[in-house]
């Protein structure tokens, strides 16, 4: 099934001539709107008149997670705060989290790209859909929910957590649709076996799974578990949320990206020399409808591969592999971005702390833990009081993280000088998950 057959199965040349149109719109106006894209541009040598076709792009510089924080909160928004509807923002210490703005026309379109990812998992208007996606400034659970209402289907908006409910909903309320992190997917699967019941008799036919890596291997678990048919979704919050790109049901090879809204190119990361379809590389975006926050160029750090071979479901838009890896060091907890540089912020706030630290990341059964062990200062372990002393930093730490980051840890202090020193560059995080 297709939701918008006009623009879904454009040929390819008429799409390529789309995309020019609203490119060329998009960068006239962020060039006379955003003080940030007119020093960009004039700093590269480049003006919106340079724009002839779609491959003089990359003539155009890049545009940076860090540009975002340094234009926090809202110097690079396009439109008045008296046409922003909406605010999202990702996790960060404080000051410096990502915050992206949605106009009317922005919260539209996204919920029809959403519905457009629905539709491609075979759901319809008779369907009743399960949304553990979390609510609130993340993007997640709001962008699915408007997507499902769009659509008309029937939404349960869960949110994140509370398990035991939730599964006292999937069997009280018969949804057909699950929408949730896999790894959280998987999680319920264990605990409502542990509690007796069988999750392959649940009215479940389809889950929709996003946020966070996962392999096919991961795809079967989950099928299995459920007796339902998994599909991989992609988004970003900086590019607009859950709705960039969606696995068809008809053949489920590569993710769909919605061409008409988002310009995609893969670059080198080291480099930034964009690369042919087929080559794995970074994906950068551009977006080229947003009203309130267009991004030009914006370096995602994920790892893909593009495919441009027309798909059987009738589709023409290129394809994206599932994301393969990150070209930076950023860390997904559970549905939650976080960079240790975050981390180390909330740690180096905190009297008593050396820093020095180190951060476990491991998969208990289904979930993804953290550890974050942090040296003390000398003055804790020769303290009378030590051990309350201890327990009191741990709690802080625990707060801080989840107050700023919105993320829990198991918190080790350890001695002072007892964490490996590193010459070069430290190796901070070690990840012993196996995706």
């Amino acid at each position: 099934m297709i939701y918008n057959e006009e623009y879904e199965t454009l040929p390819r040349e008429a799409l390529e001539a789309l995309q020019l149109k609203r490119l060329q719109q998009v960068v006239n106006r962020v060039y006379h709107c955003v003080g940030f894209y007119k020093k960009s541009f004039d700093k590269a040598g480049v003006v919106p008149d340079n724009l002839k076709t779609l491959d003089d792009l990359k003539r155009f510089p890049f545009t940076t997670k860090q540009d975002l924080r340094d234009n926090y909160p809202f110097g690079l928004f396009a439109a008045p705060m008296s046409s922003v509807v909406r605010l999202h923002a990702s996790s960060g210490t404080t000051g410096r989290s990502t915050v992206v703005g949605y106009t009317k026309r922005d919260i539209d379109t996204w919920a029809e790209l959403v519905a457009r990812c629905l539709v491609a998992a075979n759901l319809t208007k008779n369907d009743v859909i399960h949304n553990a996606y979390g609510y609130g400034l993340f993007t997640g659970g709001l962008g699915l929910h408007y997507g499902a209402e769009k659509l008309g289907a029937s939404v349960i908006p869960m949110s994140g957590g509370n398990t035991k409910r939730q599964l006292m909903i999937l069997q009280d309320f018969g949804p057909t649709a699950i929408c949730a992190t896999p790894s959280y997917a998987l999680n319920l699967a264990e605990q409502g076996q542990m509690l007796g019941i069988d999750m392959r008799s649940l009215n479940l036919r389809v889950g929709i799974f996003g946020a966070e890596p996962w392999s096919e291997q991961m795809r079967e678990e989950i099928e299995r578990a459920f007796d339902i048919k998994a599909m991989n979704i992609y988004g970003l919050s900086e590019i607009m949320g859950p709705g960039v790109a969606m696995e068809c049901s008809d053949a489920r090879e590569g993710m769909h990206i919605f061409e008409d809204h988002f310009l995609v190119e893969t670059i080198n990361p080291e480099t930034g020399e964009v690369l042919p379809p087929g080559e794995q590389g970074e994906l950068v975006f551009t977006t080229l409808t947003k009203e309130a926050f267009p991004l030009i160029r914006y370096r995602t750090r994920d790892i893909s591969r593009l495919y441009r071979v027309p798909c059987r479901c009738g589709r023409t838009s290129y394809r994206m592999d599932r994301v393969m890896g990150r070209s930076d060091d950023m860390l997904i907890i559970r549905g939650v971005n976080v960079f240790p540089s975050q981390i180390e912020a909330v740690l180096v706030a905190i009297e008593g702390l050396q820093p020095h630290y180190q951060l476990i990341v491991d998969r208990e059964g289904t979930l993804d833990t953290l550890e974050v062990q942090v040296e003390v200062t000398e003055s804790q372990f020769v303290n009378a009081d030590e051990v309350k002393v201890l327990q009191k930093l741990e709690k802080m730490i625990l707060k801080d993280m989840k107050d700023y980051l919105g993320i829990t840890a198991k918190i080790k202090l350890v001695e002072p000088k007892s964490l490996q020193r590193s010459e070069g560059k430290a190796s901070r995080v070690i990840d012993k998950r196996k995706i």
